[in-house]
């Protein structure tokens, strides 16, 4: 017998089922707080758990309210971390950059080798001694390098790669349009390419 899915738990959460709710903690928890956890970053790793439960409390207090309207409760949920998260980083006085073009110049660059065919993940299905050492510091320079990106183009890259969410989906969470959204992954991308050539240089030859 299958799951119910995210809406049929929403509305009977909405009902008074506790149960439904948990089920939903369940299926998303790991997911969002990983989200979360990369969007605020390094300097603001320690308020990682005051997003993430403040937006499960945002889940509990819209309960009666929720309606699906177009978008799933998945792309609803990481919304609503995504505008507590930068709610955040603003009260701590950073600055929140909302424009993906802002210190670009012409066109992104963009590899044309085949080098960069798989990345960011290694083509081997499966890594063993100095291949898996190799990638294992490759994500954590792949973390550092999520890190310097504008958070408009950052929460793009996160949406899109790292919790699956189409392009339609990732749009609607940062509540822009899809152009802009396809622009802003498409300037990610390219940064974290070019951080991330020096170290995966050696690896591609």
């Amino acid at each position: 017998m299958s799951s119910p899915d995210d809406d049929t738990l929403m509305a009977a959460y909405a009902q008074g089922e506790a149960a439904a709710f948990e089920q939903l903690y369940e299926r998303h928890r790991q997911a969002l707080y990983r989200f979360v956890r990369r969007l605020l970053g390094t300097a603001h790793a320690a308020q990682a758990d005051e997003v993430f439960q403040d937006t499960w409390l945002r889940v509990v207090q819209a309960r009666a309210r929720w309606q699906p309207q177009g978008a799933s409760f998945r792309t609803w949920l990481f919304t609503l971390a995504h505008h507590r998260a930068i709610d955040l980083l603003r009260k701590s006085g950073r600055e929140v950059a909302v424009d993906a073009f802002e210190g670009e110049d012409g066109e992104p660059w963009q590899p044309d080798t085949a080098a960069w065919q798989h990345w960011p993940a290694p083509a081997a299905a499966t890594l063993q001694g100095d291949e898996l050492a190799f990638w294992r510091r490759a994500g954590e320079r792949l973390l550092s390098c999520l890190d310097e990106l504008p958070l408009a183009q950052r929460s793009a890259f996160l949406l899109h790669h790292d919790d699956g969410l189409s392009l339609d989906d990732v749009a609607r969470a940062l509540e822009v349009g899809f152009e802009t959204a396809k622009t802003r992954l498409r300037y990610a991308m390219s940064k974290l390419r070019t951080c991330m050539g020096a170290y995966l240089a050696p690896e591609s030859r």
